[in-house]
C-alpha cells in the first residue's frame, strides 16, 4: 500500500494471465463442434504444445456448461407481473439493453400493454406539465383499457384529483415521512 501511495507501484489491479488465455479461440470453435468433454479437449490440447493442467479445462467447461444453462434459464423464464408493471413504467431512455429487448418482447406478444403504456405516460405528463384539461378525455381513453381500474379509482375522486393536478401544493414530503416512521 506504501508503494502505491508514494507512486512507486501503478499495477495493483494486475491480474495475471491464465494459461488458458491464447486457446480460448480454440476452446470456443471446438465447443461449438460438440466437443464438451473436458478431459478430451485437454488431450488434444497437449498434443498441440498445451502446458497447463486439467484442472485448468475442467474448470473451464464447467463455467461454459453454467453460463450455457443460465442463458437457457433466462429465456425460459417469464417474468413477474411485478417485474412486467416496473419496466411497463420506466421512461424508455431508463431501461437496459436486456430490459428494452424485454419490454419489446412483451409489447409484441400484448398488443394491449402498448396502448396502457402510452395511457401511463400520458398520464405522468400530464400531472408533471399540470395539465388538468386533459384528464377528462384520459379517462374516458383509460376506461377501454388494461389500466381500466386505474381510470375508475380517478374518477371516483375526481376533483381530488383534478386539484392535485392544478395546486402547486404537494403532501409528498409528509407521505414520506409518515412511510419513514411506519
Amino acid at each position: 500500500v506504501r508503494s502505491v501511495l508514494r507512486g512507486q507501484r501503478s499495477d495493483v489491479f494486475r491480474v495475471r494471465q491464465s494459461s488458458i488465455e491464447e486457446w480460448l479461440p480454440w476452446l470456443d470453435s471446438r465447443w461449438t463442434q460438440g466437443a464438451h468433454n473436458a478431459s478430451a479437449l485437454w488431450r488434444e490440447m497437449r498434443k498441440k504444445g498445451f502446458c497447463g493442467q486439467i484442472g485448468v479445462i475442467s474448470e473451464w467447461a464447467r463455467r461454459r456448461r453454467l453460463a450455457e444453462k443460465a442463458d437457457q434459464s433466462a429465456l425460459a423464464r417469464t417474468p413477474s407481473a411485478r417485474s412486467i408493471a416496473r419496466l411497463m413504467t420506466l421512461a424508455r431512455d431508463d431501461l437496459s439493453k436486456s430490459d428494452a429487448v424485454l419490454v419489446a418482447t412483451i409489447e409484441s406478444n400484448v398488443p394491449d400493454l402498448i396502448t396502457a403504456r402510452t395511457l401511463i405516460d400520458d398520464f405522468q405528463a400530464m400531472i408533471r406539465s399540470k395539465a388538468a384539461e386533459k384528464l377528462d378525455s384520459w379517462v374516458a381513453d383509460a376506461k377501454t383499457s388494461l389500466v381500466r381500474s386505474f381510470a375508475n379509482g380517478v374518477e371516483k375522486d375526481i376533483a381530488a384529483v383534478r386539484n392535485a393536478i392544478i395546486s402547486p401544493w404537494s403532501n409528498g414530503q409528509t407521505e414520506g415521512q409518515i412511510t419513514k416512521l411506519k
